[in-house]
């Protein structure tokens, strides 16, 4: 049901408000000593996902697109942050201990999959004994699999599940492609097989291409900067340049500003509905704005850690529950409707964490085995 909403303005300004003091309060100096350490890939994960939810809500949930308008523009720059921090991750976790190919897909395909389908078979049992929804058992062994060709946020079971589709893509081809002494290779392959792909424009894709399209440089330059900052000869004495230009506090501010006002700018002039590789381009460099800023600030948010934490979960469950289920919406104000869902995602993120680490614990005890490999 989509949501009829009065005053788009003031509610975003009141929203925005409430945003703005949750981050201010959870400010923290940084403890994460690293150049590009977990806390900084969180804060971005809480971003990404904030940036999504926000698109959503406001294109796809609510009467009048104005609403969170400038915060709801960078879904696309929130998809491109998840897919470089993936391939970032995949690759130095790579470089640092490589799996043979069964242990890589035991754990890291496990990984995604079990709370996956957690979530998928509650919402399939939900649609139909509470609204009566009949989605068909072709459509049913698809989605277990993972394959989704639709995303239309009306009628498929979780529209924002096509990137799961596109993630587990790089993670099959990830342990066949990667190579510990030529990484580089490795990235330039994982870009070069979902690219010939797109070129093919299969036809049982042609609802989902146009995303593909937009999002295929992201992982695999994940990739490359994981090789660069981790792998390669170069970087350290790049480093030792920058930190010194890092501790320098008016560079470093200077930098924040200039930062600041390249990343505003292009959320203004997204190219978003102009042809795909612009849109992609300015998507991606938009993406390592935040990236360097978010390594450059000297403060933790923790309000964005947390999210960020959560922010698999919130993923996979956050659309169903305020377009199908909402509870909220149909009763509150939408700031804070959208307030409190935000709130509530947090606590179900981590009942969710809670039931998987329990789930795998036992798992560990039944099988010693599996607990070594862990």
């Amino acid at each position: 049901m989509i949501v009829s909403i009065s005053n788009p303005l003031i509610q975003t300004y009141i929203f925005s408000a409430i945003l703005l003091i949750a981050l201010l309060v959870s400010l923290r100096k940084k403890q994460d000593t690293d150049f590009f350490g977990i806390a900084v890939s969180q804060e971005l994960k809480g971003f990404a996902i904030l940036s999504i939810v926000f698109a959503h809500v406001a294109y796809a949930l609510v009467s009048d697109s104005s609403f969170l308008n400038p915060l709801s523009t960078m879904a696309g720059v929130g998809v491109n942050l998840f897919l470089i921090l993936s391939g970032y991750g995949l690759m130095a976790s790579a470089l640092k201990k490589p799996l043979s190919i069964g242990q890589f897909y035991k754990r890291r395909l496990l990984n995604l999959y079990t709370p996956f389908w957690i979530c998928l078979t509650a919402f399939f049992v939900l649609d139909f004994y509470v609204l009566h929804l009949n989605y068909g058992l072709v459509y049913m062994l698809k989605a277990f699999a993972g394959l989704f060709t639709h995303a239309d946020l009306y009628q498929d079971i979780n529209a924002p599940f096509w990137y799961f589709s596109w993630i587990v893509m790089y993670y099959l081809l990830f342990p066949l492609l990667f190579f510990k002494k030529r990484p580089w290779l490795s990235a330039i392959l994982m870009y070069a097989l979902p690219f010939a792909l797109i070129q093919a424009q299969p036809h049982f894709l042609d609802q989902v291409i146009h995303l593909y399209r937009v999002h295929a440089i992201a992982f695999p330059l994940g990739m490359l900067m994981s090789w660069f900052f981790n792998g390669s000869l170069t970087w350290p004495k790049i480093k030792t340049s920058l930190d010194n230009l890092k501790n320098k506090i008016v560079w470093r501010w200077v930098a924040i500003i200039l930062l600041m006002a390249a990343i505003l700018y292009f959320a203004k002039n997204s190219g978003v509905g102009s042809v795909a590789i612009i849109e992609e381009v300015i998507s991606i460099i938009t993406s390592l704005l935040f990236i360097a800023l978010f390594i450059i600030k000297r403060l933790e948010i923790k309000t964005l850690y947390w999210f960020g934490f959560y922010s698999y979960e919130i993923y996979l469950f956050h659309w169903p529950l305020m377009y199908r289920y909402d509870f909220l919406y149909k009763y509150l104000p939408a700031w804070l409707a959208l307030a409190l869902y935000l709130a509530v995602f947090i606590g179900l993120g981590w009942v969710f964490k809670f039931v998987i680490d329990a789930q795998n614990q036992a798992w560990c005890k039944i099988s010693p085995k599996a607990s070594i490999d862990k």
